[in-house]
């Protein structure tokens, strides 16, 4: 890409932390060390928490990180009514130590990863145009759970809903990772679709040779390991001699004792923990798999396919539709059908000319989130929006 006439505008961006080995810390660093290296843009990254713990991705040396050490981590262990308190008393500490961050640096551009500053970020006259960056569908943004809980809880979390839409309307642009999350916004008129850049560029990718299947997820609900299990317990047994490895963070004791109930074999399922070369799963399997109830996106999916993996995966809200081209590069399921997901992974397990065809065509199409083309992106953007 030719730099030489870029404009070097000074970005701030605000996510609680870094020191976390999820998702969207991996896509921040990615994204913010290109703009800071490769378009030698002025970078700033606020944080709230996790002020005595190390960045958990590689962060460039250009980039400034300032941790403001507020805690909103303390309200993980307060009760409901408690935690409005604290909240609320935490909420006005971060508005003045942020404000008068921003009002500090003057950045051309504020990229709020729409956390708890989205009350106030547009309020905050510093000068700076104002993004939200979504990285979770609207279903699941702030879902909270009314069901069973008292009036109080009820009441707050519909104030809440009402009031996210205006402070969302007052920004600049609201940036979703999907075309179909954009229509989901439809009352608003700021909101277009950016995906998630590819993470890996593997030095090699798999020869498919190997009888496995797997799966990188954290242990959580969302993430349907269960339904995986439960799959994996009918494809088990119509195609013998493969097995299914995961990997990911989470609580694995309730799956370990559904493979039990499952009657599942487990000298051919075994659930890991995080793994720290993820690239090296992937080349040494055959098949990826995804059982998500609901992704922002699916990284994974795209990492899988540059590492030459042909995939299965529910066609859940709303990320994987607009990644996997259905037959083509994969195959998309009905989102919670695990007679459909086992299908999926029978048909795969059983033809290595189709696992190669669509690993092959998935090496190719997976380039389009190529950090190069989705850097230009944010580009074109900010270059839209700062006059």
């Amino acid at each position: 890409m030719n730099t030489g006439m870029v404009k070097k505008f000074k970005i701030v961006y605000l996510t609680p932390a870094l020191y976390i080995a999820g998702g969207v810390e991996r896509v921040l660093t990615i994204k913010a060390n290109y703009l800071a290296e490769q378009l030698g843009y002025d970078v700033t990254i606020i944080l709230t928490e996790g002020c005595d713990k190390p960045l958990f991705y590689k962060l460039s040396e250009k980039i400034k990180v300032i941790n403001l050490n507020i805690g909103f981590e303390e309200l993980w262990t307060c009760s409901f009514v408690k935690k409005i308190f604290v909240y609320l008393k935490k909420q006005r500490q971060f508005k003045k130590a942020l404000t008068k961050e921003l009002m500090d640096i003057r950045p051309d551009v504020t990229v709020s990863l729409l956390r708890r500053e989205i009350n106030f970020i547009n309020d905050i006259p510093d000068g700076s145009r104002k993004i939200g960056e979504l990285h979770i569908n609207r279903a699941n943004y702030r879902n909270f759970n009314t069901q069973n809980v008292g009036l109080f809880k009820h009441l707050f979390a519909k104030f809440w809903s009402h009031n996210l839409v205006s402070h969302l309307r007052r920004l600049d642009k609201l940036v979703v990772l999907t075309e179909k999350d954009r229509e989901a916004w439809g009352e608003l008129d700021n909101v277009i679709a950016i995906p998630d850049p590819l993470s890996l560029y593997p030095k090699m990718v798999s020869p498919l040779t190997e009888k496995r299947v797997v799966a990188v997820a954290r242990y959580s609900h969302e993430k349907g390991i269960d339904l995986l299990l439960q799959a994996w317990a009918i494809a088990e047994k119509r195609v013998p001699g493969w097995r299914l490895d995961v990997y990911g963070d989470g609580d694995r004791i309730p799956y370990n004792q559904l493979i039990e109930d499952l009657r599942i074999d487990s000298s051919r399922c075994e659930l890991h923990g995080r793994t720290d070369n993820v690239e090296a799963e992937y080349v040494n399997s055959s098949i990826f798999v995804l059982s998500s109830r609901f992704e922002g996106f699916g990284m994974v999916l795209t990492e899988a396919m540059a590492c030459g993996l042909p995939v299965v995966s529910f066609d859940c809200p709303w990320g994987p539709r607009s990644i996997i081209t259905d037959g083509d590069d994969g195959l998309l399921v009905e989102n919670g059908n695990v007679e459909a997901l086992a299908d999926g992974l029978i048909r795969l397990m059983g033809d290595a000319d189709l696992r190669h065809s669509m690993a092959a065509n998935g090496i190719k199409n997976v380039q389009r989130f190529s950090i190069d083309y989705i850097a230009d992106c944010w580009k074109e953007l900010f270059e839209s929006i700062v006059r």
